[in-house]
């Protein structure tokens, strides 16, 4: 990924609240603005977009934003907004999340939250490129029949938060596989 495919995504997932970037509810914000800002040139935000090895980046016209992944804190998407924008889905398999094994056992009390971001990501297979990080030595099996679950215009599912008793089965992960290598 690009730098500037690193530093737009920033913007529009993390930034936009203390950077003073207006935003919509569903996360879009007007290319003049994000060019203004980032100092950036029309062709280099185009490669940006491009460039997203995530595809996180969407462009509507005169507009850009961040598909998923927002940060909840200080920024002005909110999550029933992001929801709207999303489509619903009603997958009839299990979904996976990769998390480390210190997670496991709040998880298995508690819940699965999304921490610090606006909804938890899931994978359709174990061997997605969904949510790879270096972190991850456990799949969590997520059974999705009473889940919310919503499809990011890149593909990426996503759910609020998942019940422990939604977890229905827990895999060991050969860190290797799951690097960001």
């Amino acid at each position: 990924m690009s730098r500037d495919s690193r530093m737009v995504s920033r913007l529009l997932r993390h930034t936009a609240g203390e950077r003073g970037l207006t935003m919509s509810a569903d996360g879009w914000a007007a290319i003049s603005d994000v060019l203004e800002l980032l100092h950036l040139t029309r062709e280099r935000l185009d490669a940006a977009v491009r460039d997203n090895d995530k595809q996180r980046l969407q462009v509507d016209r005169d507009r850009i934003r961040a598909c998923q992944g927002h940060s909840r804190a200080g920024m002005p998407v909110t999550r029933e907004a992001l929801e709207n924008s999303w489509e619903r889905v009603h997958p009839d398999h299990l979904l996976w999340h990769g998390t480390n094994g210190q997670a496991l056992s709040a998880i298995q009390h508690e819940c699965l939250k999304p921490g610090r971001r606006t909804h938890v990501h899931l994978a359709q297979s174990k061997d997605s490129q969904v949510g790879r990080r270096s972190a991850v030595d456990v799949l969590l099996g997520v059974d999705p029949g009473n889940l919310a679950v919503y499809r990011a215009p890149n593909g990426v599912l996503l759910t609020r938060e998942v019940p422990p008793d939604a977890i229905v089965r827990v895999d060991a992960v050969h860190r290797a596989r799951w690097s960001d290598g």
